[in-house]
C-alpha cells in the first residue's frame, strides 16, 4: 500500500506518516525499486495502534519507549505492561478532569438559558 493509500485510510498526513517513521514509531516501512514507500499488512498495524494511543492522549516519547521496548523481545512484556497500566492511570485522571468541565459547561449553559427566558419575559412584560 503506497503511503496516499494509508494517509487516506487512517486520516493521517503522509508528513505524519513520515515523521512516525522516522522518529521509530513504525518500524522501517520497505520501499520499492524507485524508493517508495510500500506498506505492508504489519506497516498498517503499526500506524492504527500509534493513531489509537495518540487519540487516547499518550505522549510521543511514551510511544516510542514503548516501541524500543517492543522491539527487545519478550524480556520486555512486564515493563511494556507497566507503562500502559501508567498511561490508563492518566488517562482515568483526565477523563475525570474532563468531566468535570463538563457538568461546569452544563451549569454555565444551563445558566445563560435561564437568563434568556428571563430577559424574555422582561421584554414580553414591557411590551405589554
Amino acid at each position: 500500500m503506497m503511503i496516499a493509500e494509508v494517509s487516506e485510510k487512517f486520516v493521517l498526513s503522509q508528513d505524519t506518516l513520515r515523521y512516525y517513521e522516522r522518529i521509530g514509531l513504525i518500524p522501517s516501512v520497505n520501499r520499492n525499486k524507485s524508493g517508495i514507500r510500500n506498506y505492508t499488512e504489519e506497516d498498517c498495524k503499526w500506524v492504527e495502534f500509534i493513531k489509537c494511543m495518540r487519540g487516547a492522549g499518550l505522549p510521543i516519547e511514551v510511544l516510542i519507549e514503548y516501541v524500543g521496548l517492543f522491539q527487545q523481545g519478550d524480556t520486555t512484556i512486564e515493563a511494556r505492561k507497566e507503562l500502559f497500566i501508567e498511561q490508563r492511570k492518566q488517562l482515568i485522571t483526565r477523563m475525570e478532569d474532563m468531566n468535570k468541565t463538563l457538568e461546569r459547561l452544563d451549569y454555565k449553559i444551563a445558566t445563560y438559558e435561564q437568563v434568556v427566558v428571563e430577559k424574555e419575559k422582561e421584554l414580553k412584560r414591557s411590551e405589554d
